[in-house]
């Protein structure tokens, strides 16, 4: 048996980046390929995009954060090494510039898209990111063979994927910064817009709301 490795601590930032609207996206591909026309294709191309988006995510996150794991629509990441880290508007410019290349990708997918269910032509309009950054302390821990990050702040960065910052935001993708990870890494807040949520069993949080435009 391959011995566990012992749990280690680490504090660092936390990142998210979740694909918006990708539920609903693989539901309308799955109904539309159960048209008769479409009835031939055992896996819609669909599935292959959503995998090269999340690869293209991680390409522009990892480094400077490294992988935890992917987590269904969204990719989880990390830094124990924060002198490495880019901080102020390099930060958010790592934020933007994953953006902007998740955006072209998905234009560049459906210009040439070679399936034109009703789902798929609409891909551009359905899809695009929202980002979480926190920060703080967090376990590594080994659990079934692969690293499992665990303790409350990363339950906290995980809860900040539902936020009522989409209705600040309106249509689009944005990015939301607690102000542990804004103070931390001098992350520049004027110009975002202020949020407190309240989440269970944890202290009220302020965040920063930073609008990424959309699709």
């Amino acid at each position: 048996m391959t011995p566990i490795s012992p749990p280690a601590v680490a504090d660092g930032p936390l990142v998210l980046a979740d694909i918006s609207g990708y539920t609903a996206f693989l539901r309308s591909v799955s109904e539309a390929h159960q048209a008769p026309e479409f009835a031939h294709v055992p896996v819609p191309d669909a599935y292959t995009v959503v995998s090269n988006l999340l690869d293209g995510i991680i390409q522009r996150l990892v480094p400077p954060f490294t992988l935890s794991k992917l987590e269904g629509d969204a990719v989880f990441a990390f830094a124990t090494d924060t002198q490495g880290m880019p901080r102020g508007t390099d930060l958010l410019r790592c934020i933007g510039e994953c953006h902007a290349n998740f955006r072209r990708m998905v234009g560049a997918v459906h210009e040439g898209a070679t399936c034109d269910c009703g789902a798929c032509s609409r891909m551009g309009e359905t899809l695009d990111l929202k980002f979480v950054l926190h920060a703080g302390p967090f376990v590594i821990q080994s659990v079934g063979g692969g690293r499992e990050l665990i303790g409350p702040e990363v339950v906290m960065a995980h809860r900040l994927l539902k936020t009522r910052a989409a209705d600040l935001v309106g249509r689009g993708a944005y990015a939301v910064i607690s102000e542990a990870a804004a103070e931390r890494f001098d992350v520049p807040t004027e110009g975002a817009l202020p949020l407190e949520e309240a989440v269970e069993h944890y202290a009220p949080i302020r965040l920063h709301v930073f609008p990424l435009g959309g699709a």
